[in-house]
C-alpha cells in the first residue's frame, strides 16, 4: 500500500494537542504536500519517501520561526511519528488516513 494520502493528525506540543491535516503526494522516493492546522498552513520540504517511513522537515513561522524536522511510519492507514522543534524537543505525532 502507498504513503500516499490525506492523514488527520495529533501532534503532542508544548502548547497541548495540535490538530492538523497532512497531505502526501509521493513521486518515487521523494513526496510534497502540506500540513495544515489552525496556525495555518506549513509547506514540506525535503519529503523523502524510505518504505513506509516518511521524512520530511517544515518551516513554522507561527508563533515563532523553526524548522521542524519530522518523520512517520506509515502502517495501513494509521501513522505514528515525531516531530523535532529544536529546543523544545520532540513531540509525538499520530495520524489516520481519511477514507
Amino acid at each position: 500500500m502507498s504513503v500516499e494520502g490525506v492523514y488527520d493528525c495529533v501532534t503532542k506540543s508544548p502548547m497541548g494537542d495540535q490538530k492538523s491535516v497532512l497531505t502526501v503526494n509521493v513521486d518515487g522516493d521523494s513526496w510534497s504536500g502540506s500540513n495544515t492546522g489552525a496556525m495555518g498552513s506549513l509547506d514540506i520540504t525535503d519529503g523523502k519517501v524510505v518504505g513506509d517511513k516518511l521524512i520530511w522537515t517544515m518551516d513554522m513561522t507561527v508563533p515563532m520561526p523553526m524548522k521542524l524536522e519530522c518523520e512517520a511510519t506509515v502502517d495501513g492507514d494509521t501513522l505514528e511519528g515525531e516531530v523535532s522543534a529544536g529546543a523544545f524537543g520532540k513531540m509525538a505525532m499520530t495520524g489516520v488516513r481519511q477514507a
